[in-house]
């Protein structure tokens, strides 16, 4: 072993045991038992990093982290907190920077379970303005005791993502589900031939109380394929959205408590939410034709936030989430990618 350690010194270790026919794990096993190394250990300098030049100053972190960890924005995501200050005028940093300083304080983590799902061949839905298309479900609320549950009746636009009507009731009712969206249809002055209504395999969905009045107001009928809760993504999201609200209680008193709550929930969602799918808008702002113009005001503020610090944005000049065009339940394969396949 010491005939390796001189060798090693001049050669190396490997090339050392190689050519003297030592195993390097028997080598580096007796290492700590032949003293201290001949090679010269060079110690590692350690260089601190630089502050970029667009770097924020400790003023304006501690002004962003305040901000984060507010009463109004604790339970609100980095990009929501940003699009809301630009649409009062302020604008402190980047989404990106937000990150970065909920990271240092270990702030951020993922605080839910996703759940992945194999791929089927589904229902394929588009809508490119309001009204064009909808989605609607039952879900259930806890009640006070045991298997006792309140229904709650959801109709959502796909493209604003904005609930056009909403019912609590003591069960799943056909005739419940049709007087609800003959109601929502009338109070948004649907057409004929104008709308399109997806729903998954469910007995309200299904029945044939539902599919006569959608005859009548000539609103086409879609389904999901079976046990496929993915083929009504918004709905499922917007049922999301609302369970995980921190004010969502683990059980409802009585039917009462149940409506008090969606009626606190609902115009929250449609007026202040700010949806990722849709510009960081809120969904009443796309459905009543004002995201355009909330779209320019942003602009506008980030125009003088790079006027006042250009240094600080890398590349090009800021702009504000796109809005969409088209939305689509299943966008179909383009025929190069099905050719791949």
């Amino acid at each position: 072993m010491d005939a390796v350690t001189c060798l090693s010194a001049t050669v190396g270790v490997e090339p050392a045991c190689a050519a003297l026919g030592v195993a390097r794990a028997s080598y580096y096993r007796r290492r700590p038992l032949l003293g201290p190394s001949t090679v010269e250990q060079f110690p590692i300098q350690c260089i601190p990093r630089p502050t970029p030049a667009r770097a924020l100053c400790a003023d304006e972190r501690l002004a962003v982290r305040a901000v984060l960890n507010s009463e109004r924005f604790q339970d609100c995501s980095p990009a929501a907190i940003n699009a809301t200050l630009l649409d009062e005028g302020q604008y402190l940093c980047s989404t990106r920077t937000m990150y970065r300083i909920l990271t240092e304080d270990g702030a951020t983590r993922q605080r839910r379970d996703h759940l992945t799902h194999p791929q089927y061949q589904k229902p394929e839905l588009l809508a490119t303005a309001p009204n064009q298309l909808w989605s609607w479900d039952i879900t259930k609320l806890r009640g006070p005791a045991k298997w006792t549950y309140f229904y709650l009746y959801v109709v959502l636009d796909v493209f604003s993502r904005y609930v056009v009507g909403w019912m609590v009731a003591p069960r799943e009712s056909a005739e419940l589900a049709s007087r609800l969206i003959e109601e929502s249809c009338e109070k948004q002055k649907i057409e004929p031939d104008q709308l399109a209504l997806h729903a998954d395999r469910g007995s309200a969905m299904r029945s044939k109380t539902v599919a006569l009045l959608l005859a009548d107001l000539s609103v086409t009928k879609t389904h999901s394929r079976p046990y496929t809760s993915n083929d009504n993504p918004f709905s499922e999201s917007q049922f999301r959205t609302m369970k995980y609200r921190p004010a969502f209680p683990d059980r409802f008193g009585c039917i009462q408590d149940s409506r008090a709550f969606c009626q606190t929930f609902f115009p929250w969602y449609n007026d202040d939410h700010r949806h990722s799918g849709i510009g960081m808008m809120t969904p009443a702002m796309v459905h009543h034709g004002l995201s355009s113009a909330v779209r320019e005001n942003r602009q506008s503020v980030l125009d003088a936030a790079y006027r006042l610090h250009p240094e600080r944005f890398v590349g090009q000049p800021p702009r504000p989430h796109l809005l969409p065009t088209e939305v689509w339940i299943n966008k179909p394969l383009h025929s190069e990618e099905k050719l791949v396949k």
